[in-house]
């Protein structure tokens, strides 16, 4: 391994500019200690001056210092019009008491003059005058090098000397920021060599913006020609198209271009804290996402399972542990035998002389897909169709009957009420229930009669259920495929229903939500 690239993280301030995107307080310190304990050198945790909710934060991480050593604040240069000693924002972020501070500065002309409203020589005494107060407390300072790409395209020159203002107040390290994330690059590349030339001292960051699609690779390019640090956010939140991927660059620099980041024993750590900050962000993790995201190491397609059985490496440019996630096989009218001898290995099913059940079992999965059916989405109910289909599954109730009456009153209010017979064995069990619906109450119902002889079946319930029209020119008496979501304290499955009846749709994914239940047990 070679040196070590600094990673800083600006989750809890760049990314919370995310669209949908807020955390609490309490929510940021949580963060905070995760990304602690994955080894992140640097957490921005916010601008002290700008809410009353930063502002608690950091008074809450002084009282948890030991768990955010590496908490930074963030704030800008002086005002033009005040002394930096006099200056409420740069007071604020003293105040903080945070290692190391970063401000960011004006590079590029047309902000200066245009947005700001400054001269050119005004700018770069605001940079350094506040540089060197923050040092005089002594603090860490990293200066953000804010539009520098743009500011050095339009005015190369000057770009440089709002750096060297920044070195003159003495910054530790500087940041060059592609804040519109319109830098292409091979011009990435090159102006990072330009700087790196023009100030050997000085240890270089870059910060990427996503707005061409390029922050990771923008991130790796700027390591690849000599930057010390790399800025951006967990899971790429961030303003417009988001930030540089820290989950995507931590990764890519460790394990493919074999620069040292974090321990190595932390790597594993990885989809865990990208799925941690998902959760608390309450933005569901997209399965795309490389490394970590839930589809980055799956296989549908028949001749790549085939070949992965053999050599894993075939269609995996990384053994899927390294990152903390795994394989995943899935199963649908494009699979082989190969899936589903990988799918009844995982779990413990026997497929019989010659893998005779394999054959049986890709027929009906590819007549079910025919009809509306999809198993990749649907893992619950695969399970049971391998299982019916090799006779290895049997049925721990029959539906006798089953009656759903919804009423609507005058006072537009909805009552949907079940009353379901079935048996277990040679007893029977009659019971109704109301719900907020038909399918809820059918839920109700059913789970109330199993209770009896399952008591098991209280520990779970439905979190999600949705509906697709297969065949729109049916209009309302389309086939329809119904996905319905379970879980218990320790599993989450997923199960499909189709049918012309939108209720026994609902019936076949409940019920099969159910028996897998019962199967696991």
């Amino acid at each position: 391994m070679e040196e070590q690239v600094l990673i800083y993280d600006t989750t809890l301030r760049d990314g919370t500019q995310g669209e949908q995107i807020s955390f609490s307080a309490e929510e940021k310190l949580r963060i905070v200690q995760k990304l602690a304990e994955l080894g992140v050198h640097y957490i921005e945790g916010g601008w002290p001056s700008s809410n009353p909710k930063d502002m608690r934060f950091f008074q809450m991480a002084k009282e948890a210092r030991s768990k955010t050593a590496g908490l930074t604040a963030f704030g800008s240069t002086r005002r033009a019009d005040i002394l930096p000693e006099e200056d409420p924002n740069l007071e604020a972020l003293l105040e903080a008491e945070t290692r190391t501070i970063t401000i960011f500065g004006k590079s590029w002309d047309l902000h200066v003059t245009e947005i700001l409203g400054v001269p050119l020589e005004k700018n770069l005494a605001m940079i350094l005058d506040s540089v060197r107060h923050l040092k005089s407390k002594g603090r860490e300072v990293i200066f953000d090098a804010e539009h520098f790409f743009d500011g050095y395209k339009a005015n190369p020159q000057y770009a440089l000397d709002t750096i060297q203002a920044a070195i003159s107040g003495e910054a530790d390290i500087v940041v060059l920021c592609d804040t519109n994330g319109g830098t292409m690059v091979s011009d990435l590349r090159e102006t990072v060599e330009v700087v790196r030339k023009s100030f050997p001292g000085i240890p270089l960051g870059i910060h990427a913006h996503n707005d061409c699609g390029l922050a990771v690779a923008n991130s790796l390019a700027a390591v690849e020609v000599g930057a010390k640090m790399v800025q951006g956010t967990i899971n790429g939140y961030g303003e417009r198209c988001g930030n540089a991927d820290l989950i995507s660059v931590i990764a890519n620099l460790q394990l493919k271009i074999g620069k040292k980041c974090l321990d190595d024993s932390k790597i594993g750590h990885l989809t865990e804290v990208s799925r941690y900050v998902s959760d608390i962000a309450n933005i569901p993790p997209l399965n795309e996402t490389p490394f970590v995201g839930r589809s980055a190491f799956a296989h549908k397609g028949g001749m790549h399972v085939s070949a992965i059985l053999k050599r894993p490496v075939a269609y995996e440019h990384i053994e899927p542990g390294r990152v903390g996630n795994k394989r995943r096989v899935l199963v649908s009218d494009l699979s082989g035998k190969g899936n589903i001898k990988y799918k009844a290995n995982e779990m413990g099913l026997d497929l019989g002389e010659n893998g005779y059940g394999s054959r049986k079992i890709v027929k009906e999965i590819k007549r079910m897909e025919d009809e509306g059916y999809q198993f990749e989405a649907a893992e619950g109910s695969l399970e049971l169709l391998m299982k019916k289909t090799t006779g290895q599954f049997r049925e721990p109730f029959s539906l006798l009957s089953l009656r759903v009456i919804n009423e609507k009153n005058r006072d537009g209010q909805s009552i949907s009420q079940a009353t379901i017979k079935i048996s277990v064995g040679e007893e029977e069990e009659i019971t109704a229930a109301e719900g907020n619906g038909p399918v809820n109450a059918i839920d109700n119902a059913l789970r109330k009669a199993l209770s009896k002889f399952y008591p098991s079946v209280k520990e779970m319930r439905l979190v999600d259920f949705k509906v697709r029209v297969l065949e729109g020119g049916a209009g309302t008496a389309a086939k329809v495929r119904v996905l319905i979501e379970s879980r218990d304290g320790k599993d989450i499955w997923n199960t499909v229903g189709v049918s012309e009846n939108i209720i026994e749709a609902s019936w076949q994914a409940l019920v099969d939500s159910i028996y897998f239940k019962l199967s696991k047990d």
